[in-house]
């Protein structure tokens, strides 16, 4: 499974403008642009298991493909969706439930690395990581 192991964020392309777009204050705005985030990624079949650990948290999410499943980011922002697997893209859609607005993320792998793209109230943002 391509995307199995630990991936240490690399870099990130608009994720303070998309933060904004989320609502996020500036200085957690800051804070989140230099994460340390780590991901650590099992695949089993359907079944996903998602590591998380950055200076902020470490959280540990299960997940079936197509299965709603609730999930809060780091900012506290609730939201509940599920993510699907469309060709060798992770494709995830989720509902903010304060608001009702849509987030789509993405997860898939270039070259060496792996991208994460969110979209939300039409901006965009890459994180990239690499191996770890």
């Amino acid at each position: 499974m391509a995307f199995n192991g630990t991936w240490k964020i690399d870099r990130n392309e608009n994720y303070e403008k998309f933060m904004e777009a989320m609502g996020v204050n500036l200085m957690k705005r800051k804070l989140g642009a230099h994460d340390n985030l780590k991901i650590t990624i099992q695949q089993d079949g359907n079944k996903f298991t998602v590591k998380e650990a950055s200076n902020f948290r470490t959280i540990e999410i299960e997940f079936t493909l197509g299965v709603d499943f609730d999930y809060s980011l780091a900012d506290g922002t609730e939201m509940k969706g599920n993510w699907n697997l469309e060709g060798n893209k992770l494709v995830g859609t989720f509902t903010r439930k304060d608001n009702g607005k849509v987030l789509k993320a993405y997860r898939e792998i270039v070259g060496d690395e792996l991208v994460q793209t969110y979209v939300y109230e039409g901006v965009e943002s890459k994180r990239i990581f690499k191996r770890g």
